[in-house]
């Protein structure tokens, strides 16, 4: 038997920047937070390359999984490790992303933002065999090149320079060096080692209140080039007394999958903005809650937000960095993409009763624009398993 497969040709074809808007335009800006998604990437599925090959990447259903989002009123957090940034994707692959995805987002009115790091900078056998001049130039070439094209930059934690650092004054240098050349307001981005175990003792300690501390004297000497944090550490009452200590104007949004509602929401003394993984599958309805408290109704928004948590808590569960699987498995069940092929192979990442259960719940919130395509496809995944219905 002949198989014929499409050539494959998204991670080939030509580019062309939008000129017009494309329908349906972005949804209107939200009032009352600021809340970003960071968007995973659709893997080119004909492409023949390995796990360790630079990433094949299907752009038009990339591009077009970005203006789903945008539809809907988000921003966009561009080559965010949702994006498979250093799992997958490498920083070739990312800056194309970066270029392409800013482009989309100018000519269709979208917010972008997008990560800048270090990940040109490879490990070897002995590590990390770098200085910190080096580091910081990684950085500046990310930098330039989210700053060409227009979009806001999110600082990204290095594991370079986690690896490198002696202590926290060689944070604090690296990171003001960075802040004093930006062009505009930056957003700092503290990554846990739950989702990353190469950034344990990041901010110069495993203590994770001296890495707050020196955290915050970098805002401190430099806040009106710090637009706002995202922190990612899995710990509601850590970031609220982080929060609180932000200098005045200087944003929290809250990178945190198992916690969110209560974070987006507040209490008297102030809220978190939003840069979250989880906006991913859940776009569509996490729009309509925040559009729920622009209008003041923090009960409405809790009663659509709060049901996600355990869908959340379930993909973000421990070894956290795979949480992408679920994340692409909900994307192809809902039909924003036509198959279950991830960058670097890692749709086999998570178990099948992982998946099944991530399906189970996704279904039961409502998430799938097309039930029976959902249903449909799931069994074609359980039969690839050996599971028969």
């Amino acid at each position: 038997m002949t198989i014929h497969l499409p050539a494959p040709g998204g991670a080939t074809r030509p580019y062309e920047p939008r000129t017009e808007p494309l329908s349906p335009t972005p949804g209107a800006p939200f009032t009352s937070r600021v809340v970003f998604s960071a968007a995973h990437v659709v893997a080119d599925p004909y492409a023949d390359v390995t796990p360790d090959s630079p990433a094949a990447v299907d752009w038009d259903a990339t591009l077009a999984f970005r203006r789903h989002l945008w539809s809907h009123g988000l921003g966009v957090a561009e080559a965010m490790d949702t994006a498979q940034r250093g799992m997958g994707l490498d920083w070739a692959g990312a800056a194309e992303l970066i270029r392409r995805s800013a482009a989309e987002a100018k000519a269709v009115g979208g917010r972008i933002a997008c990560g800048v790091g270090t990940d040109q900078l490879s490990a070897t056998e002995i590590g990390y065999p770098y200085g910190l001049d080096e580091i910081r130039a990684a950085y500046e070439e990310q930098l330039a090149v989210c700053e060409e094209f227009g979009a806001q930059a999110i600082l990204m934690a290095s594991r370079a320079l986690c690896a490198v650092a002696k202590g926290p004054e060689d944070f604090s240098e690296v990171y003001g060096h960075l802040l004093r050349q930006s062009a505009e307001p930056v957003i700092l981005h503290w990554l846990g080692p739950m989702f990353d175990p190469a950034l344990e003792g990041y901010w110069g300690s495993t203590d994770l209140d001296a890495a707050t501390r020196t955290f915050l004297d970098v805002i401190a000497a430099h806040p009106d080039k710090v637009d706002g944090i995202k922190v990612s550490l899995l710990d509601a009452q850590r970031e609220i007394d982080l929060r609180r200590k932000l200098p005045d104007g200087v944003r929290c949004y809250t990178g945190d999958d198992f916690n969110y509602p209560e974070l987006i929401a507040g209490d008297d003394r102030g809220f978190s903005h939003a840069l979250l993984g989880i906006f991913d599958p859940l776009g569509p309805l996490a729009a309509e809650a925040v559009r729920k408290l622009d209008t003041g109704d923090t009960a409405a928004f809790r009663a659509l937000l709060d049901p996600t948590v355990e869908l959340s808590r379930h993909l973000f569960r421990t070894p956290t960095r795979y949480y992408k699987t679920g994340v692409v498995l909900l994307a192809w069940l809902a039909g924003h993409q036509s198959h279950f092929t991830m960058v670097g192979g890692l749709q086999s990442a998570r178990s099948l009763p992982h998946l099944a259960r991530a399906y189970e719940l996704a279904d039961g919130l409502g998430l799938f624009p097309d039930p029976a395509l959902a249903e449909t496809r799931m069994k074609h995944l359980l039969s690839v398993y050996g599971v028969t219905q």
